[in-house]
């Protein structure tokens, strides 16, 4: 039994700063255990660190740790780059800063070697992601406040006073965090107005090659736990055994959701009366824009031949024969459209940071991803105008059935 809250249901904090300016040690103090190494030796954090956490202010969440982005070298800027790539995971940015009490005399604060720091604070800002600072190693000056004052000026935004090593002030960056959590309401009925309190709903769930054994997919028991919390009557089956569960029931069925790679198996079964969607059709309204897939799809359809698509999945599961993004998508796509397509396909964190060379993206329904992770691929497309849909829709689109499906509310 799944006893833990999901990653892709959590929410992502990262910790960003300079080498040695103490974000591991930040780390475990707001862990409350040793997960990450600290020491005085600059770079000591290598690659991002997580931990998935139960915080009373916040909830369920995963706390990150990255290597410092000031890094140099060769290696260094291979972990700058996967410092920046967290940022596309996150709900909200932790900037931790740090002087002594002996160059904040003699210095002050040098808005200059802020450089990097308000190129980070840039980039957030273009991804819309909250920023909370923090001055570190505030028990070693005399005057914390004055010192977060001057970052505060510095910086353009509110600079917290804590120290990692002794957890004083944690308490009210977890106050912080939580506010600025607060403000982003995440979407977690599944169907939206598609189904109501009473309404009979059948989930069809193929137990092919790529189905775990002995358990359903994330997709399909979130789908069956939204239902049964809006007080639905839910039924599941596999593909074959539809046909059978239909004339079984007194009464056409309100909503079938179904997988996408069955569609049109399930389309011609489909009574007239009821409405017919996917699983992946409502993770795009959880997690993406529908109506960004929906234009994704029209291109879709028009595109020319020898045409380039990158397919994007967010898990990193060992491919199967039957898989639907590798295997089945593919050959469906070069079926339906042209013979001669070009399909890239990648999986997990990766993903292309320059999309210009495709004329559409095809991404899964993201059930391991946040909505945050998403949108910002999302972003990221928009911005280079590249076209995206997602697993579902293309199907539908492809299967011919895509004016038959409904859609929940954006």
């Amino acid at each position: 039994m799944q006893t833990q809250t999901p990653r892709d249901q959590r929410k992502y904090v990262g910790i960003f700063g300079r080498r040695n300016n103490g974000k591991s040690s930040l780390f475990n103090a707001l862990c409350g255990q040793q997960v990450a190494i600290v020491s005085d030796v600059p770079g000591t954090t290598t690659d991002v660190v997580t931990k998935n956490m139960e915080w009373p202010e916040i909830g369920a969440c995963v706390i990150m740790d990255t290597a410092g982005f000031d890094d140099d070298g060769a290696l260094g800027a291979l972990r700058v780059e996967q410092t920046r790539k967290a940022t596309e995971r996150i709900d909200v940015a932790v900037l931790v800063l740090s002087t002594s009490e002996e160059q904040y005399i003699t210095e002050g604060v040098n808005v200059e070697a802020l450089a990097t720091e308000k190129q980070w604070m840039v980039e957030m800002k273009r991804c819309e992601t909250p920023v909370v600072a923090v001055l570190n190693k505030a028990d070693l000056l005399t005057q914390p406040a004055l010192v977060a004052e001057e970052y505060r000026k510095a910086l353009g935004c509110k600079v917290l006073a804590l120290s990692a090593r002794s957890a004083q002030g944690v308490g009210a960056l977890l106050q912080a965090i939580s506010g600025v959590l607060t403000e982003h309401e995440e979407i977690t009925d599944l169907v939206g107005s598609l189904a109501q309190a009473g309404d009979v709903v059948v989930l069809v769930a193929p137990q092919d090659i790529q189905a775990p054994k002995g358990r359903l997919i994330l997709p399909q028991v979130q789908t069956m736990r939204s239902l049964l919390d809006k007080g639905c009557t839910a039924m599941m089956c596999t593909t074959e055994r539809l046909e059978s569960t239909l004339a079984a029931l007194s009464a056409p069925p309100r909503l079938i959701i179904t997988d996408s790679q069955v569609f049109q198996t399930v389309a011609a079964l489909c009574p007239p009366e009821t409405k017919l969607t996917s699983f992946s059709i409502l993770l795009a309204r959880q997690k993406g824009d529908i109506q960004r897939y929906l234009q994704g799809a029209k291109v879709m359809m028009n595109l020319s031949a020898g045409a380039r698509i990158l397919i994007a999945e967010a898990c990193a599961h060992v491919p199967q024969n039957e898989d639907i993004g590798r295997v089945k998508l593919p050959n469906l796509l070069r079926t339906r459209l042209h013979s001669d397509l070009q399909i890239d396909i990648v999986s997990g964190q990766d993903f292309p940071e320059n999309l210009g060379s495709y004329d559409l993206v095809i991404h899964c329904g993201a059930c391991m991803f946040t909505r945050q992770h998403v949108l910002r691929r999302l972003q990221r497309a928009a911005e280079q105008h590249v076209p995206v849909t997602n697993y579902g829709v293309a199907l539908a689109a492809l299967s011919g059935i895509l004016s038959k499906v409904v859609f929940p509310e954006p």
